[in-house]
């Protein structure tokens, strides 16, 4: 990832980037305006934002649950322009290293059975296919459950 991007944590006055950017990536299971603003606001959810100058180029969210000792990755998006610029591998690095500052056992998430370019930088990181989820996404496309674990036993 170049100097010129930058993670931050997102905010309140990032709605219209990440509605936009959401709007551009995806044309399924779209997040919603309000929902990101329920993101932002919530105690349990880890957001970042990238940007370049002060545009949201792309995002990350990581869910939490109580007595629960992985986070979830809720969706990472990288608008188009800006793919293969190693964007999506470094927001999954940062959600990596902020699960392992949290001492934590691992990491969850669903993808799309053919976004073959997200599972494929899932499986680099040793995410292993753990279940398939069969009409998951609002298209019908299958989901498959993936997961990372950090620490083999008690920690």
């Amino acid at each position: 990832m170049s100097s010129s991007l930058k993670v931050r944590l997102a905010e309140r006055q990032d709605l219209e980037d990440l509605t936009e950017l959401e709007q551009r990536t995806f044309d399924y299971s779209r997040i919603s305006r309000r929902n990101f603003l329920r993101l932002i606001q919530s105690p349990s959810v880890h957001f970042w934002v990238v940007t370049e100058s002060t545009k949201v180029i792309a995002y990350a969210i990581a869910l939490t649950r109580k007595n629960s000792r992985y986070w979830r990755i809720y969706s990472i998006a990288v608008d188009a322009q800006h793919r293969g610029r190693g964007i999506a591998r470094a927001l999954l690095e940062h959600i990596i290293t902020e699960a392992k500052k949290g001492h934590l056992s691992g990491l969850t998430l669903e993808v799309k059975s053919d976004n073959i370019t997200a599972i494929k930088l899932y499986q680099l990181y040793h995410f292993e296919t753990i279940d398939v989820l069969p009409n998951y996404y609002d298209d019908g496309t299958d989901g498959f459950k993936m997961r990372l674990t950090f620490y083999q036993g008690s920690h």
